[in-house]
């Protein structure tokens, strides 16, 4: 892990480097719930001027040494606050998913915090737990990521 892991405020150039980042075959399977077409550009573009422009959800860039390395998302969810994340798979496996999940959860005043996990997804689930979620439940849905439905955990972090 890093020190040099830093948040910041999305910016109009963080958005190649996210959408590089969605065109990973192996990252798009292993977070299974993606866009329908990561490589749709169009719909790339709607979706983060909606992220940026909605004041009720929370979008950070995840740089490490001044590098963009991925993403961190708060956002509502009916009443409910759920938690996303995307790091490029160039950076996985040296705690960047969780010093940014933690450090997105220490902007967020309110708790409970969701998440959702493909039950599979093994690194994911334990970057969750390491930010102190607990698996409060069980889903199925439609993954993109891997054409079909597949199982989930419901993640909580209390208050």
């Amino acid at each position: 892990m890093t020190a040099n892991l830093r948040l910041r405020a999305v910016r109009d150039d963080d958005l190649p480097e996210f959408y590089r980042h969605q065109l990973d075959p192996e990252a798009i399977r292993m977070a299974a719930f993606t866009a329908d077409d990561p490589a749709d550009r169009g719909a790339f573009a709607d979706h983060w001027h909606r992220v940026r422009s909605d004041p009720g959800i929370v979008s950070r860039t995840v740089t490490v040494d001044g590098e963009v390395v991925g993403h961190v998302l708060a956002f509502p969810v009916g009443e409910r606050t759920e938690v996303s994340y995307w790091i490029d798979r160039g950076h996985w496996g040296r705690g960047y998913a969780t010093l940014a999940l933690d450090a997105l959860l220490r902007e967020l005043p309110q708790r409970p915090v969701h998440a959702r996990a493909a039950k599979d997804n093994l690194g994911s689930l334990a970057v969750l737990r390491k930010c102190g979620f607990v698996i409060r439940g069980e889903d199925r849905g439609y993954a993109a990521g891997r054409g079909r439905e597949i199982e989930e955990y419901v993640l909580e972090l209390p208050a």
